[in-house]
């Protein structure tokens, strides 16, 4: 039996918390999750020392459907960097905030966390 996109959101929400909290033991302070603006969404958002943090989450049961960090293609960046362009207005961070582009990939229960996944780009 197929998932409802609600079922899938729900176990979204908890691949993301879990990420979250992983983040949490290495320091980093959530600052917002499931960030909406009309270009796209982005995950989480953090702060680690200096960096402001853009996380995309990936999850896959399996390797059947390709790892999930190859899931960040390059127009899945581009929205995710829209995104944080737009937050970095709205919330009044300047051009000299350092930024960073994370991904996280879940495969089955093993967690992958990639730091500076890739740049910005427009």
């Amino acid at each position: 039996m197929a998932k409802t996109g609600n079922e899938n959101r729900k176990q979204g929400i908890a691949w993301e918390h879990w990420a979250a909290e992983f983040l949490k033991e290495k320091g980093y302070q959530i600052l917002h999750t499931n960030f909406y603006s009309r270009y796209g969404e982005i995950d989480l958002i953090a702060r680690q020392g200096t960096y402001l943090v853009f996380l995309e989450v990936k999850y896959r049961k399996n390797i059947k459907g390709g790892h999930p960090l190859e899931a960040v293609d390059v127009r899945k960046q581009r929205r995710i960097c829209k995104t944080a362009a737009y937050y970095c207005m709205r919330y009044g961070y300047g051009e000299s905030t350092p930024c960073r582009f994370d991904v996280i990939g879940i495969l089955g229960e093993e967690m992958f966390h990639v730091e500076d996944a890739f740049p910005f780009r427009q």
